[in-house]
């Protein structure tokens, strides 16, 4: 009788534990999958974008304003002109917001139809609103039949004042000298509330009383900003008066 050669004992365990290897990965779940996690809020990051994106919604009052009383002061045109010339320059920062918007929204764009249908309204709108208009709430009675014999260039820069501080309020602007008596105060024979030669009043007063301290240094700070000379004193009583020199 033939002798059964016994089994190599090393190899079959080998093969059982390769088995076992084989069986365990065909039975086991998928490993799970790592999530990126989004990086940490940083707040440095929020401020950034928020300061971002009010500098860009102030831009174009910025060149309306501060170019009109640049192209006054510095350069010495005409009012009217001054106004056009920064009007101008508004427009373009207006189209090219607008052509952006459009490019990022549509995929497509006309530059010259941003301008026509969508800058030029909005900058003709609203200098004519500025120019033109005032709100009650923002001006006493007797001084609202006063807005318009005041410089044009300061109408425009107390109208967009008003889109940041609607409880602006104006308490003064074109005088005559038999005002000074009625306010108990001493003529003022150089004071640019009176009409200048060029037929306009150069000078606003604004309430500074229940504004908050606060409001009333921005608003200060603004007109300095935008070529205003201010002063914060007490006459009748405590306000801001703003003045936009002569050339």
């Amino acid at each position: 009788m033939p002798l059964i050669a016994p089994p190599d004992v090393p190899q079959r365990l080998a093969e059982l534990k390769a088995e076992a290897a084989r069986e365990f990965a065909d039975r086991a779940p998928p490993a799970p999958t790592l999530v990126a996690m989004p990086g940490e809020f940083s707040w440095t990051k929020l401020v950034l974008r928020v300061f971002a994106i009010e500098a860009l919604v102030a831009l174009p009052f910025l060149v309306l304003v501060r170019g009109s009383v640049y192209f006054y002061a510095q350069r010495g045109w005409p009012g009217w002109l001054a106004l056009t010339a920064a009007g101008a320059a508004t427009l373009i920062v207006v189209a090219v917001y607008g052509a952006w918007l459009a490019r990022r929204f549509t995929g497509r764009v006309r530059f010259s139809g941003v301008v026509k249908w969508v800058a030029l309204p909005l900058v003709l709108g609203y200098c004519s609103h500025a120019l033109l208009y005032v709100s009650r709430t923002n001006a006493k009675t007797e001084v609202m039949e006063e807005y318009r014999a005041t410089h044009p260039l300061l109408r425009l820069a107390l109208s967009t004042l008003i889109l940041a501080n609607h409880d602006l309020l104006i308490t003064d602007l074109a005088r005559v000298p038999v005002d000074y008596p009625r306010m108990g105060l001493p003529v003022n024979d150089r004071t640019l509330h009176y009409r200048q030669r060029d037929g306009w009043a150069h000078a606003v007063d604004l309430r500074t009383n229940g504004q908050g301290e606060i409001a009333n240094r921005l608003g200060q700070l603004y007109f300095h900003l935008m070529g205003f000379r201010t002063l914060r004193h007490v006459g009748t009583a405590d306000h801001l008066h703003v003045e936009l020199p002569l050339h």
